[in-house]
């Protein structure tokens, strides 16, 4: 792509929290990250407990899965 006023190249990064797996670049970055990004979850089904919303044919995973969630707001204590 190209930006029109100065015809520069212009490269855009769109990251997908649920892409694919296994991308080469980000599996070198994982040395170097901070904890916090290498212990994010990369799917569904890494998530650790919430099966009562994020279990196989539940609402909140349908809803994810279709890309039809709309606008949500989660409460809980830190690290919930």
């Amino acid at each position: 792509m190209r930006c029109r006023p100065c015809d520069c190249a212009v490269i855009l990064f769109v990251h997908d929290l649920f892409g694919q797996t296994g991308d080469p670049d980000l599996e070198n970055a994982d040395n170097a990250a901070p904890l916090a990004t290498r212990m994010r979850p990369r799917s569904l089904d890494e998530f650790v407990g919430q099966e009562h919303i994020l279990a196989p044919g539940k609402l909140l995973r349908r809803a994810i899965e279709a890309d039809r969630l709309p606008s949500v707001i989660f409460s809980g204590p830190p690290g919930s």
